[in-house]
């Protein structure tokens, strides 16, 4: 079996001048890019008003899936790592804007400018430490946060991705509801193990309280209930709003809790010292002055 190219080097290692030809080149790998950003398009649920969108393609390599977003009539940008395979998109003259950078030191863009964002086998990488300095939670946090700034409020970002286990599936959901976003990931084709695609649909800002889950596909093309997936893993996972999770109270490094004031008080008195009499209000933390 291959190993994973994100295994196998970084990515603007391993996409040189040679692997990104060769992957452009492949007919294969141009329909099933076609293909899944036909997919992550129709998951953005954009409106149908004739206007065109400003659209954002992570991982955008040659502009194999930017070429779908000019055919549905969108402007987009598309930021990728590897200058080879930007190279490529500039040789074949996509009509997108091309930025050169690493989605995991943030995107840098202005906020609220990005009506749509997609993302096609390219967030997985970031659960990987290529250098000593690389953190993958400190990396998907510094992407997901810069993502949730440069989107407008409502709108969606779709990634395809391929995790290689549960963990690396539940790190990279955890670190975009702790970003802001809502949403979870839509499984589609949840029985085939070939066939077999998940994308990771979530939405930004204070419409997405109310915004509605998308459903996978099953085999026949049609949209699949939750009912078709019974165990845990093939499920859609649904987070149904973009609350953070409450910050767990920190403990007294010390150890000096109620309990330990209360013998302390108790050895006072044996003493023969004042002691204040205990009440319910004995041993609780003070509000912090405003």
């Amino acid at each position: 079996m291959a190993s994973r190219p994100e295994v196998v080097a970084p990515p603007e290692i391993f996409y040189d001048d040679a692997e990104a030809r060769k992957y452009t080149s492949s007919s294969r790998i141009v329909q099933i890019q076609a293909t899944l950003s036909e997919r992550a398009v129709e998951l953005l649920a954009l409106p149908d008003d004739g206007v065109p969108k400003l659209l954002l393609d992570i991982g955008c390599g040659s502009g194999l899936s930017g070429e779908t977003l000019s055919e549905n009539g969108h402007h987009w940008i598309g930021l990728d790592i590897s200058a080879s395979m930007l190279n490529v998109a500039l040789e074949r003259e996509v009509e997108g804007d091309l930025l050169l950078g690493d989605m995991g030191q943030g995107l840098g863009l202005r906020p609220g400018v990005i009506d749509g964002a997609i993302s096609i086998s390219a967030v997985q990488w970031l659960c990987n430490a290529d250098k000593s300095s690389h953190n993958p939670r400190l990396r998907l946090k510094a992407f997901f946060t810069s993502l949730y700034k440069c989107l407008t409020n409502g709108a969606r970002a779709v990634f395809q991705v391929y995790p290689e286990n549960l963990d690396q599936r539940e790190l990279i959901l955890n670190a975009a509801m702790h970003a802001g976003f809502a949403g979870g990931i839509v499984v589609d084709f949840p029985h085939s193990s070939k066939k077999r695609k998940e994308f990771l649909v979530l939405t930004c800002g204070q419409r997405s309280v109310n915004a509605s889950m998308s459903k996978g596909k099953n085999e026949d093309g049609e949209s699949c209930s939750d009912e078709d997936s019974e165990d845990e893993e093939n499920q859609t996972v649904c987070i149904s709003d973009r609350h953070r999770p409450r910050k767990k109270q920190k403990k007294n490094k010390s150890g000096k809790g109620k309990e330990w004031l209360l013998r302390k008080k108790e050895q006072m008195r044996r003493r023969g010292n004042a002691v204040p009499p205990d009440t319910k209000y004995t041993g609780r933390k003070r509000k912090d002055r405003f």
